[in-house]
């Protein structure tokens, strides 16, 4: 079974977006990566996927506990499924300011794994001035993050436990600092 993590755009949440986010540009709409100064290497279009349930933790950061027990291989894939973007819905001010953040010992945890990617369907895996540093210091690790991801519900229930594998198809945009994407999951 196929499942597209691909935020849908529609002219209504392109306004919205640009209206409620200073980061805003066409690379940075819907499910992007913030790719700075690096090539997205397209050996990262197919990764294993694993996916961790933190729909639970509110009111703190996501910390290295929460990954239980999960076995992270070298290039995988780790995605965070937080609930966030069902909750608020994608777009508002709420989904850009008050979006739930990975911890920076779990950001260097997972930098010192070598995972490829990491995804959750937030806004980022920190918040407000440390986005985008955080998301470049990645980037300087070989690691890209990829945002605002979608259908976390379904891929929950139908991977439970099984392995799959995320396919991610950045558009050939050249000089900027985002790169919208494709990603679609595969159990």
């Amino acid at each position: 079974m196929k499942i597209d993590l691909t935020v849908p755009v529609r002219e209504d949440l392109w306004h919205d977006v640009f209206r409620n986010e200073q980061m805003a540009s066409l690379g940075h709409l819907g499910t992007h990566f913030d790719v700075r100064d690096k090539k997205f290497d397209l050996e990262n279009t197919i990764r294993c996927g694993k996916l961790v349930d933190v729909r639970h933790v509110r009111d703190r950061d996501i910390e290295i506990e929460d990954l239980g027990e999960l076995v992270i291989e070298v290039e995988d894939f780790i995605i965070f499924h937080t609930g966030f973007l069902k909750e608020v819905g994608y777009g508002g001010k709420v989904y850009f300011k008050d979006h739930p953040q990975l911890s920076r010992a779990l950001i260097e945890h997972l930098l010192d794994k070598k995972v490829s990617l990491i995804g959750l369907d937030a806004a980022g895996i920190r918040r407000g001035e440390e986005h985008t540093p955080t998301d470049q210091y990645c980037a300087n690790r070989g690691v890209f993050i990829i945002e605002n991801l979608n259908n976390l519900d379904l891929l929950q229930k139908q991977a439970s436990g099984k392995p799959f594998s995320v396919y991610t198809f950045p558009i050939n945009f050249e000089g900027m600092s985002g790169l919208p994407c494709r990603v679609v999951a595969e159990v």
